[in-house]
């Protein structure tokens, strides 16, 4: 079986001087850039109405659009996965991600995902591409999403992700204590020797993280974070770059600091927080039907509350 993909983007001036296929594999993350190459080739990929040659060069406001067949390599199952619905209507949906659920399906995920949730739950939603999945967080990760239940929804969120108009704050606990807030402005790419990881890199795509203390504890800090951008991985590369990597994080932390003096209740919480300690707190857009300013924030959840109610009382 095979669908229609019709998408449209605008070039954010960020992107000024980068070549047609560079451009497109950032626009549209979720195709292969072989795949987006073919489509340059064939002419199913156009800028501003015109078929280009993958190396030219654009320069900012330019539409790149896309018209093809996509060929369904997989055709995922609807599932009767629950859903923390914290916001609905008739064109987005908001909600409550928990720790341990897979966004989309992938090699070792193939279904109880969210979007095997979202195939059940919203009926239809198959026709918008990804069902309607705008941005995404790590499986490991909890906190607030935001969903298209249609084309004309989801081409404007993703839009407003492009031109930052969207706003995504979040929380995170790291090793380390932090002397205040600042702004890390460093690009992220593929780590040059571990494909699997993201890193700082030169080459990299721009990435820019704001984060400020909401409290210092004796040997960690708690966070309040802003992005930007939304690279993969960004807030977990940039304070691991930073040298105050996230308290659980497998990846990027290497291995744990032990802190002199901690008490056996504080080492075995630390030890024992099986992911990242990071939360998607708050989440602000403008509703791409109605023009309103929007915003919705979410309670940690337990765990982080409970990793934090041991840090005080290390104090």
């Amino acid at each position: 079986m095979s669908r229609q993909i019709e998408e449209s983007l605008t070039v954010p001036e960020s992107m000024a001087g980068q070549r047609v296929d560079q451009i497109a594999s950032q626009l549209f993350e979720e195709y292969s850039r072989s795949r987006l190459q073919g489509w340059i080739k064939s002419g199913e990929l156009t800028v501003d109405g015109k078929n280009l040659k993958a190396k030219e060069k654009l320069w900012g406001g330019e539409q790149v659009a896309i018209s093809a067949e996509l060929e369904d390599v997989n055709q995922w199952a609807a599932e009767d996965i629950p859903l923390d619905v914290v916001y609905e209507d008739d064109d987005i949906l908001v909600i409550n991600k928990p720790v341990g659920l897979v966004v989309h399906p992938a090699a070792g995920h193939y279904d109880g995902t969210l979007l095997n949730a979202l195939l059940y739950h919203y009926p239809g939603i198959e026709v918008v591409p990804r069902c309607g999945i705008v941005h995404r967080l790590d499986m490991d990760t909890s906190g607030l999403m935001v969903i298209a239940k249609n084309i004309e929804a989801q081409n404007d969120l993703v839009d407003q992700l492009q031109t930052r108009e969207m706003g995504r704050e979040y929380e995170a606990v790291v090793q380390g204590v932090m002397t205040g807030g600042g702004v890390v402005d460093e690009p992220i790419g593929r780590h040059p020797v571990n494909r699997k990881r993201q890193a700082v890199v030169a080459t990299g795509k721009p990435a820019v993280t704001h984060y400020r203390v909401l409290e210092r504890f004796k040997h960690h800090t708690h966070l309040r974070l802003k992005l930007e951008t939304g690279r993969t991985h960004q807030i977990r590369v940039h304070m691991s770059h930073l040298g105050y990597p996230l308290i659980g994080d497998a990846v990027y932390a290497g291995r744990m600091r032990v802190p002199k003096g901690a008490s056996e209740q504080l080492l075995e919480m630390v030890r024992g927080f099986g992911r990242q300690a990071l939360h998607a707190k708050r989440l602000e857009l403008i509703h791409p039907r109605t023009g309103d300013d929007m915003a919705w924030e979410i309670d940690l959840p337990d765990d982080m509350l409970n990793l934090l109610a041991c840090l005080s009382e290390e104090q």
